[in-house]
């Protein structure tokens, strides 16, 4: 064990969605911990934008083109993780969109698309790095869900439920792979600035207050304020922590 418990030095870790926002922000903070990073994302542009973002650092860096709702897909980025690591030590299932409207005007087809991509996505992920990390007894799997998973929203029907489905798929797999030595927590991010975020500010500034008005640090998040949370899930630090759903939300949910 190193002497910085929070040392990332010598690991690797694969990000999904890692090409912007709040997974960029993560991989913005274990570059700096001295951890190997691969970035994965649909947007080939977009992560060669991120990779050049991290150029800077001393980390060896790897972009990836991947659809996480597609398991052939899955499997190739990490067939191309490894052959370029030769191991995988962290993967943070960051990937994820949201099709805001009420429940009862979801069409199937966008309820499917959201569940396939949050939900089913880090299933695949999850379960494609499971054979390198438990021949090694060893692995981090970092899965990001949300204030959602909390509580409802009522025009994010999909996607709450997605998120309420991470907090679950995370404790399946802690307690499934504890034995091989694998550890699964989950990042709860509250009101985040991000792509995904960003229509709310935009477009409807009396929502975007009332929801600052309700966080008592007084001020939306921003993707740096989650690095420091993936840190101690990714690092020896949380060794013995397994199966549990930290929000990082200003304390949105507490209020």
């Amino acid at each position: 064990m190193s002497s910085n418990l929070f040392n990332l030095e010598g690991k690797t870790a694969l990000i999904t969605g890692g090409n912007g926002g709040i997974g960029l922000g993560i991989a913005k903070g274990f570059a700096v911990s001295g951890a190997d990073i691969a970035i994965a994302g649909r947007n080939e542009n977009k992560t060669v934008e991120a990779i050049a973002s991290l150029s800077d650092t001393n980390s060896t860096l790897l972009g990836l083109e991947v659809d996480v709702s597609d398991q052939n897909s899955v499997e190739k980025m990490v067939a191309d993780t490894l052959k370029k690591f030769g191991k995988i030590d962290i993967l943070v299932n960051n990937a994820g969109i949201g099709i805001r409207n009420l429940p009862h005007e979801y069409s199937l087809e966008d309820w499917n698309k959201v569940i396939d991509i949050n939900l089913t996505g880090a299933f695949l992920c999850s379960k494609a790095v499971y054979g390198n990390m438990k021949d090694r007894g060893s692995g981090k799997i970092i899965n990001i869900g949300s204030m959602t998973s909390i509580f409802g929203l009522d025009w994010a029907v999909a996607y709450a439920s997605s998120k309420g489905g991470i907090v679950q798929l995370t404790k399946t797999l802690a307690v499934s792979w504890a034995k091989d030595g694998i550890q699964a927590n989950s990042i709860l991010p509250g009101w985040i600035h991000t792509d995904l975020t960003q229509g709310i500010k935009d477009n409807y500034q009396e929502r975007y207050d009332h929801i600052l008005s309700r966080i008592p640090e007084n001020r939306w998040g921003e993707p740096s304020d989650l690095s420091g949370t993936a840190i101690f899930l990714a690092s020896d630090a949380s060794n013995y922590v397994t199966g549990i759903s930290i929000p990082v939300d200003g304390g949105y949910t507490s209020f």
